[in-house]
C-alpha cells in the first residue's frame, strides 16, 4: 500500500492487472523491468523486478512502451520493498523566440 496515498492531489487509474513498463537511468548504465499498477497526471506506483541496490532513483526514466517513444522523467517519492511511487517531472516550457519585422528563420521558405 503506498504510504503517502493521503497526499494525493490527481485522481489515479489502477489498472488491476498492472502495465508491462520498464525504468531506464538517465546515463542509460541501468534498465529495471516493472509493472505499473495506477497511475495519474503527476505520478504512478511501480512494482519492479530484481533489486533496486545501488541505482540512482533520483531522477529516471519511466518507459511506457517497447520502442522508447512514450516515456516520463520521473523521480523517486518514496520506497517500500520492490514498490516505489514516482512523480512526474514536467518538461520545462521554453518561451517563444520573438522575431524581427520582416525576418524569416533559416530554413523557412517565404511563399509570397
Amino acid at each position: 500500500m503506498d504510504p503517502n496515498s493521503d497526499k494525493r492531489q490527481s485522481p489515479r487509474v489502477n489498472f488491476e492487472r498492472g502495465v508491462t513498463v520498464q525504468i531506464l537511468g538517465i546515463d542509460g548504465t541501468w534498465r529495471r523491468s516493472c509493472t505499473m499498477r495506477d497511475v495519474s497526471e503527476s505520478g504512478a506506483l511501480l512494482i519492479v523486478e530484481g533489486s533496486l541496490a545501488g541505482l540512482d532513483l533520483k531522477e529516471f526514466f519511466l518507459s511506457l512502451s517497447s520502442t522508447g517513444l512514450a516515456y516520463r522523467r520521473c523521480e523517486k517519492r518514496w520506497v517500500n520493498g520492490n514498490q516505489i511511487g514516482v512523480f512526474f517531472i514536467k518538461p520545462e516550457t521554453k518561451p517563444a523566440r520573438r522575431l524581427r519585422k520582416g525576418h524569416v528563420p533559416a530554413g523557412v521558405i517565404n511563399n509570397m
